[in-house]
Formats: C-alpha cells, sequence, structure tokens
C-alpha cells in the first residue's frame, strides 16, 4: 500500500526514512500518472520492506515539488539516506520501474 505524504511531513516520512522511498510527485490532471499509480500499488505490495512508495500531490504541496525541481508529471524519485538516489519522469512499464527501484536501492 502507498502512503501520502505532504510539505509538512516530507522531512519526517521521507528524508528520515531508515528505508528508501520513491515518492511520486503527482496531479489530479495528469491522465498518466493514473496507471502508474496502480502499478506503484502493486510494486508497493510485491517489495514491501525494501522500499517504501510515497504519493504527492504536486498542486496541492508546491512546497516539496518546486525544492526538487519537479516540472514535469508524473516525475518518480528514489530518497536514500536524506537524498535523491534516482530520478525518472514519465510512465513506464510496471517491471521496468521494479527494475529501477531494484538498480537504485
Amino acid at each position: 500500500m502507498t502512503v501520502t505524504v505532504s510539505d509538512a511531513t516530507f522531512q519526517r516520512d521521507v528524508l528520515a526514512s531508515k528505508t528508501p522511498v520513491l515518492v511520486d510527485f503527482w496531479t489530479e490532471w495528469c491522465a498518466p500518472c493514473k496507471p502508474l499509480a496502480v502499478s506503484l500499488d502493486e510494486l508497493a505490495q510485491e517489495l514491501g520492506g525494501k522500499i517504501v512508495i510515497a504519493k504527492i500531490n504536486a498542486e496541492e504541496n508546491p512546497d516539496v515539488a518546486h525544492k526538487y525541481g519537479v516540472r514535469g508529471f508524473p516525475t518518480m524519485m528514489i530518497f536514500k539516506d536524506g537524498g535523491v538516489a534516482a530520478s525518472r519522469n514519465g510512465t513506464i512499464p510496471k517491471q521496468k520501474i521494479k527494475e529501477w527501484i531494484e538498480q537504485s536501492i
């Protein structure tokens, strides 16, 4: 299951996490974000314990999106030890996301 983070909880839930966190930056109007969300929900179950998968609505939480230079949606970033370990823009197949996660953590 994915978790929802916000500008207010980002420091605690993502940057201070002992487990790597994949953050999905999305918006309501982003059509490709919807199928990506399904893949990420499935991967959260499959990879539970290895990585936390979090979602942040970039329109409702502009501070974090701005801080990390997010301009297009969807954008995924893997945070590890308080910093960005990898980032990816656009939608990719679930298996490719899984491979990217495993290479990045």
